[in-house]
């Protein structure tokens, strides 16, 4: 079976960057640096399910971006992890986030509804983001 992105993960979010492993995505809400990582696995829906190259390829990756949140982009902490309770389809997330974020200090997923971000915020973030390597 071919690999396809889910619906809803297309339809809430920004490519960013595509290799033959992964896409990275930014989810389109203006007030999170939010990034989804999707591996190009096919049914995979828990971590363990990945190939072992693509789990340490995610760690990877998440450390990179980790680093560069609480460095260059300015946030007080990072919130990681896969959830799956709406969308099956493996993707991770990492999102930065900062102390006078609307959902500090309680998690951000399920807060409140995507606030989309202008298409200049959204530009802004996907150019950086490019930069990160996705091994």
């Amino acid at each position: 079976m071919s690999w396809e992105l889910d619906s809803r993960l297309a339809n809430d979010s920004v490519l960013i960057a595509d290799s033959n492993t992964f896409q990275l995505r930014l989810l389109n809400d203006h007030r999170y640096e939010w990034l989804i990582l999707v591996p190009k696995v096919s049914e995979a829906t828990e971590l363990f399910e990945l190939p072992s190259l693509y789990q340490q390829q995610l760690i990877q990756i998440c450390n990179s971006a980790s680093e560069k949140l609480l460095g260059q982009r300015h946030c007080d902490k990072v919130n990681a992890g896969y959830l799956g309770n709406v969308v099956a389809q493996f993707h991770f997330h990492i999102v930065g986030r900062r102390v006078d974020d609307p959902a500090w200090p309680g998690p951000v997923w399920g807060h409140s509804p995507r606030e989309a971000a202008a298409a200049e915020i959204i530009q802004e973030r996907c150019n950086y983001w490019r930069e990160l390597r996705l091994v």
